[in-house]
């Protein structure tokens, strides 16, 4: 008898070891083929770009997809780099490399997509033919936008830069003729739109202009921006062939993309891809 119940308490041990065994097998294959993902942006109009155009896109291939927004422009990258998100949507190509060279990342762009442009702004002028001499401007004083805010002058013919001088690098000391005698007033961006009220000009990039709630096709003029200010989805670099990077790619040169920025996010600017 004792060997009997020895036996029989054996092969339950077996069988139960077994059904564990199967289990974790079974959850280690449902890990493996996991679709859920976090994407980060920074709190407006590329979060809200993520939760209307690209979030459905990818619930729609079958992944499950939470939105993470950020206030500042550090931990976007920080929470990519770390892998607590696997993807974000807030900077230019000029802005990634840099970051990524000053923090040593290793950091990839996808794709540009459509971007909120600079704008001239004014509540005393009507248009750019109305500026008078000694006007007033309030500029970025961060190198990367008022390079900016300087060809945006000279493309409407306000100011004319050294023809030497690097166009995405270009500074107040590159003007070698100031139309108008322009006075420029720097300031920190997140200022400049209530600088419209105190200014004659304010030079306001397209993301705080929108958090204050202006209304883009108010300004002057708006930028014609070169591609490698155009925000971009990135990924880190050991990511940028996988399939999600895949499904991304996919997901914004799609027509139903291009469709969406057309009606949700009216005077941004397309980059040259979605020109062609």
């Amino acid at each position: 008898m004792k060997k009997i119940l020895f036996t029989v308490i054996l092969l339950v041990l077996t069988v139960a070891l077994a059904a564990c065994g199967g289990s974790a097998n079974e959850s280690k294959g449902n890990a493996d083929n996991d679709k859920s993902v976090k994407l980060g942006g920074t709190a407006g109009p590329y979060s809200d770009m993520l939760k209307k155009a690209i979030q459905p896109a990818l619930e729609a291939k079958g992944y499950e997809v939470e939105v993470l927004e950020f206030s500042d422009y550090i931990q976007p990258n920080v929470a990519l780099n770390s892998g607590d998100i696997d993807a974000n949507l807030f900077q230019h190509s000029i802005y990634l490399e840099n970051f990524s060279k000053e923090n040593d990342m290793d950091l990839t762009g996808l794709i540009t997509v459509p971007t909120a442009p600079m704008g001239i702004y004014s509540n005393t002028y009507s248009s750019i033919e109305d500026i008078k001499d000694g006007a007033t401007i309030t500029i970025p004083n961060d190198p990367v936008n008022a390079a900016r805010t300087f060809l945006i002058l000279q493309d409407h013919g306000l100011i004319e830069l050294n023809p030497d001088a690097e166009p995405l690098t270009v500074s107040e000391k590159d003007i070698q003729t100031n139309v108008k005698n322009l006075v420029f007033q720097p300031i920190e961006a997140g200022q400049l739109p209530r600088s419209v009220d105190s200014a004659d000009l304010a030079a306001v990039p397209g993301n705080f202009a929108l958090a204050a709630e202006m209304d883009l096709l108010d300004a002057l003029v708006l930028e014609n921006m070169p591609d490698q200010y155009r925000n971009l989805v990135a990924v880190t670099t050991v990511n940028k062939d996988s399939q999600l990077a895949k499904d991304l790619v996919e997901i914004v040169e799609s027509p139903e993309f291009e469709e969406l920025i057309d009606t949700e996010f009216e005077g941004f600017g397309k980059p040259e891809w979605m020109k062609n």
